[in-house]
């Protein structure tokens, strides 16, 4: 399964997203911390407020948002900081925590993947202040200290 998230992931990144529908926009003065790049299949996006809706590419990402795929789905996501994630099939993974000033490369990211895939590439936060960025799973918090990486935590029972 890691092998197919390596190749799909690859070319989910390498691949641009169509412009983002109006209503996908979030409100203004709202900041987001990514764009969807791609969907394959079914993934839902639960926001902080509690509403799911599902996903599109284009899509913005909110610095809190939860991100959930089927069987069979894909998603990737690039946020502000340049940071690239594919998430595999049956997965569900939290963006806990983003903010990035882009003028003075100050930032944070914490991810929580509760189940299924990621594969993540950093961006600016991990290479000038690697222990800004983390990554929880249920058994255990990564701190990240290279730059291409992938991670899969199993549900438990």
């Amino acid at each position: 399964m890691l092998s197919g998230l390596l190749l799909s992931g690859a070319g989910a990144l390498a691949q641009t997203a169509p412009a983002a529908d109006a209503t996908a926009t979030p409100p203004i003065g709202a900041e987001h911390a990514g764009i969807l790049k791609s969907v394959r299949g079914k993934v839902l996006l639960l926001g902080a407020d509690g509403v799911t809706r599902p996903a599109q590419a284009g899509d913005p990402i909110a610095p809190i948002e939860r991100l959930q795929t089927e069987a069979d789905s894909a998603a990737s996501l690039v946020l502000r900081d340049g940071t690239m994630m594919v998430v595999g099939p049956s997965s569900r993974l939290d963006l806990k925590q983003f903010h990035f000033d882009s003028t003075t490369r100050d930032g944070g990211l914490l991810v929580s993947l509760l189940r299924g895939s990621m594969r993540m590439v950093t961006g600016l936060i991990g290479k000038t202040q690697p222990d800004a960025v983390r990554v929880e799973t249920q058994t255990a918090t990564i701190g990240i200290r290279g730059t291409d990486f992938i991670v899969q935590a199993d549900a438990t029972p």
